[in-house]
């Protein structure tokens, strides 16, 4: 099962810190990942990072504003963004599993939680 909490709603240049626990995985050496959906439109990337938390990857639109870290030796993943626009409105699901930029929309990630609503207003 995975917890993802931290959302909410903020103004156009605010910030939020997402946080997502993966309770039934008692192994932390899964990459995690923060995914997003928006009214209407399909799941995307937003961030990943690897089982150690030595590496991290973003997609192009949230690049510079969004961090993603993973607390050692755990399974809890946290998205710290900044500089929120409107277009960062969306539902934002953490995920867990094994990172394969090679196979996307997924990008080996297995697992999804329920997600947490971000709403950034103009």
């Amino acid at each position: 099962q995975l917890q993802a909490s931290g959302g909410g709603s903020v103004q156009a240049g605010g910030s939020l810190r997402l946080s997502c626990t993966a309770s039934a995985y008692t192994d932390s050496n899964y990459d995690m990942a923060w995914f997003r959906q928006a009214p209407g439109k399909e799941r995307e990337f937003a961030a990943a990072v690897n089982w150690s938390g030595s590496a991290s990857f973003y997609a192009d639109s949230v690049k510079g504003r969004f961090t993603i870290s993973k607390k050692t030796a755990s399974n809890v993943v946290y998205l710290q963004m900044n500089s929120l626009k409107p277009g960062d409105t969306a539902v934002y699901s953490c995920a867990i599993g094994r990172l394969r930029f090679a196979d996307p929309p997924d990008y080996g990630m297995s697992y999804w939680g329920s997600g947490t609503q971000v709403t950034v207003s103009s």
